[in-house]
């Protein structure tokens, strides 16, 4: 970065104030340049995913504040556990609601107080009760955003039986072998159970011997077939476009990418099941920030802008009602989120499991996937 750059980013709020210390230091800034701190502009810490931390989802924060927050990117919800753990100060956290439990039980969420958030009445109701934001009476996580998990197939390249009867067993279909991708997860096993006939919430919190044999079965099958178990979404978006793949677990905003590219892509709806899936923002007590901070931030991802933002730039739905009264009707109807409340209602919420389950099936995992290096 050249010192014109580095000054319009201080200009424009896209630094934090450590960086702009930095860099005032490397090109002779003065300090007299630098915007006066305030407490969030010093101290208000986020654990985010990976390009969640762009302005356009914290407006009304920006408004106030004029400048970023500092942003921690994780690549899962135990990563970003670990951290806290370890003596990270952060002050919100962005998880998703089968993995809240894990931040409660660890002592390091605290309540939020839903009279401080001036968009809460516009959540959708479903969502306001959900496992994962309401436990034992209180809420612990504003949710956010939310799409869907399904298999996301090239209707030109998959076989004609598919398109007439979606289903999960294509990834243990051996006809597919070297053609499909699955994403790296335990969830793997549990799709591989519900193909042959489970529900999604009896086995969602297996362990012992029972989720031990079903992970051998299903997870060396899986393994077997899939091309890769994916972690990053632009190599997965590319091997779909390729034709390197012809078909993947995928999540909402695939299908819009690679739509405005001109591949020819279908999201299916599973016999055994479409998943839904949502996240949102939780308070922690670790952080060091003025709280009035963090609940603008949280009030900030709340806002209907910012689900205008969210559907319309990534594909994914959002908690306020109002998003949907302003967004792109096209992009609402691209992603199939034409009546959220019906999709909630019919497809199948992930699930909390006890922290001693999800310890266990993480450790199956990474034990079978051994196998097969």
């Amino acid at each position: 970065m050249n010192r014109i750059k580095f000054i319009d980013r201080m200009v424009q709020g896209k630094l934090s104030r450590r960086e702009m210390m930095k860099g005032a230091a490397a090109f002779g800034v003065g300090a007299t340049m630098l915007p006066r701190a305030t407490n969030a502009d010093e101290l208000l810490t986020c654990l985010e995913w990976g390009g969640y931390d762009d302005a356009s989802f914290f407006e009304p924060y920006m408004e106030k504040y004029g400048v970023m927050p500092n942003f921690s990117i994780f690549a899962g919800e135990e990563d970003a556990l670990a951290k806290v753990l370890a003596g990270f100060a952060a002050d919100v956290m962005h998880p998703c609601n089968y993995s809240v439990a894990r931040f409660v039980n660890a002592g390091v969420a605290k309540p939020i107080d839903t009279s401080r958030l001036t968009h809460w009445n516009d959540i959708f109701p479903v969502l306001q009760k959900s496992e994962g934001v309401l436990m034992n009476g209180e809420i612990m996580m504003a949710p956010a955003d939310w799409g869907n998990s399904s298999i996301a197939y090239r209707p030109d390249l998959v076989e004609p039986d598919f398109i007439a009867d979606p289903s999960w067993s294509i990834f243990f279909d051996d006809r597919y072998k070297g053609k499909v991708s699955l994403l790296d997860d335990f969830l793997v096993v549990l799709i591989g159970m519900m193909v042959d006939g489970q529900k999604y919430d009896d086995i969602y919190n297996m362990s012992g011997p029972d989720i031990l044999a079903a992970a051998e079965k299903y997870g060396n099958k899986a393994l077997e077939i899939s091309r890769f178990l994916w972690t990053d979404a632009t190599t997965l978006q590319q091997a779909m476009a390729s034709g390197e793949i012809v078909a993947c677990y995928a999540w909402n905003d695939l299908i819009g990418n690679l739509q405005a590219e001109g591949v020819p892509v279908a999201y299916a709806n599973p016999k055994e099941g479409m998943f839904t899936w949502f996240c949102g923002l939780t308070l922690l007590n670790t952080g060091h920030a003025d709280e009035a901070a963090a609940y603008d931030f949280i009030d900030a991802w709340l806002s209907p802008e910012t689900g205008k933002a969210l559907i319309e730039g990534s594909g994914y739905g959002h908690s306020n009602m109002k998003s949907f009264e302003i967004a792109d009707p096209a992009a609402i109807a691209a992603m199939g989120l034409t009546d959220p409340i019906k999709m909630m209602e019919t497809s199948i919420v992930f699930r909390t499991p006890d922290d001693a389950v999800q310890e266990e099936q993480v450790r199956i995992w990474e034990d079978i996937k051994a196998l097969h290096i």
